[in-house]
């Protein structure tokens, strides 16, 4: 059971049409591209740092 890894469920919620490029390639980097996608994510420094670049767009749950 100590191989289980944490995770992170990330929920899209903001449009990333208008925003700077660097916003939606994250978003596409996290594996969310259209609004209300959701995706399980291994809870790593990186991926937390690619959700706090887009925080007003996604919405996270431990």
């Amino acid at each position: 059971m100590a191989d289980q890894k944490k995770t992170v469920k990330v929920t899209q919620h903001g449009s990333p049409i208008g925003r700077k490029p660097g916003q939606k390639e994250t978003l596409i980097g996290l594996g969310l591209n259209k609004r209300h996608r959701t995706r399980e994510l291994e809870d790593t420094p990186a991926v937390r740092g690619m959700i706090r670049k887009v925080a007003h767009l996604v919405r996270v749950e431990d």
